[in-house]
């Protein structure tokens, strides 16, 4: 659907999204609060197998889409690997830093497939002003990272003398992430319907994932209220009906106007992080945390000054913009 039929964000949109991003900053807290009952790894496997099958028969025999024949496979592979890559790290780092973190790492992804597309197009060359951004966004990776290091003691240390280590496999989620969005932007991918995206991701999440759980040890299951719950929320919930339903909305709505609303996924990771598993997060770490975020939202604005809706742009700049932001939504945080 071209984005001129796309219609502006409603109290409709504006109430999904809202849910939806509770039900993706859950998924860290989900996978956490089961990893003593279900390795992290084993989780994110199974999920994605089982999600991939379910999504494979909606797809045929219920929404009755046809997918690009044209996609190559090298490509498809590209997508998977990115997408396992994710929740690799997502998975490895949970086992020694907080969700919260790990909630708030992830979504520096934008900001890596930015630099990417600037590096690999042209036509993405960043401006002075998001050139900045990206300055200000790793100066609060950085506060992040090196002021709790600094300091005596660190919330995210709880319980782990390597938080740092998965601070840092937090970070090569997000990189990991938006190695994902660029193979989208730049490859016959973004030629591929939007369900048709999630099930190679989905897929390839699975035949690469559930590997390493069993090379790696990571293969402990024990069957407590909490794993399969943590287990069932994942593979219906979240791997299955939220992404559903998110590839429903960027093909109705404004995909810019989405891609603000998706931000406030690691605002609620962090929140129910503290309530349900009651980490606490340090105020470098908070202080770090706005300085990515802003910086990234100064990287997300569109190559021109001025900030008019898309409709009354020059067509090109307009379809520019949209482009990219709606190939990076379509991973979403889903699907991150």
């Amino acid at each position: 659907m071209p984005d001129s039929s796309r219609r502006p964000i409603d109290g409709y949109a504006l109430i999904t999204c809202l849910v939806l991003c509770i039900i993706w900053g859950l998924q860290q807290v989900a996978i956490k609060a089961a990893g003593s009952d279900v390795s992290p790894m084993l989780q994110v496997s199974v999920r994605s197998g089982v999600a991939a099958l379910l999504l494979l028969i909606t797809a045929k025999f219920v929404l009755h889409e046809k997918w690009n024949p044209k996609l190559r496979w090298r490509d498809g592979f590209l997508l998977a690997l990115g997408f396992a890559g994710e929740f690799f790290f997502v998975a490895e780092g949970l086992r020694f830093t907080s969700a919260a973190h790990m909630s708030v790492l992830l979504y520096t992804a934008p900001l890596f497939a930015a630099v990417g597309l600037a590096i690999k197009l042209p036509e993405e060359r960043l401006t002075v002003i998001q050139w900045g951004g990206v300055l200000l966004a790793f100066l609060g990776i950085g506060a992040a990272f090196l002021l709790p290091a600094l300091m005596s003691h660190s919330p995210a240390a709880e319980g782990s003398e390597l938080w740092w280590w998965g601070d840092i496999l937090g970070l090569c989620s997000g990189i990991s992430w938006g190695f994902t969005i660029i193979v989208m932007r730049v490859t016959t991918v973004s030629e591929a319907a939007p369900t048709q995206m999630l099930f190679w991701q989905l897929a390839g999440g699975f035949v690469l994932l559930f590997p390493c759980a069993l090379l790696t040890g990571q293969n402990h299951f024990e069957g407590t209220a909490i794993g399969w719950t943590s287990l069932l929320f994942q593979i219906f919930i979240v791997s299955f009906a939220s992404y559903l339903v998110w590839c429903r909305l960027i093909k109705i709505y404004l995909a810019a106007r989405l891609g603000i609303l998706v931000f406030m996924t690691p605002i609620f990771g962090v929140i129910l992080s503290v309530l349900l598993l009651g980490e606490s997060v340090g105020l470098p770490f908070v202080a770090g945390s706005l300085m990515v975020f802003c910086g990234i939202m100064v990287v997300q604005r569109p190559h021109f000054s001025s900030p008019a809706d898309p409709h009354e742009l020059p067509q090109d700049c307009a379809d520019s913009a949209v482009r990219l932001k709606e190939q990076a939504l379509n991973e979403a945080a889903g699907f991150g």
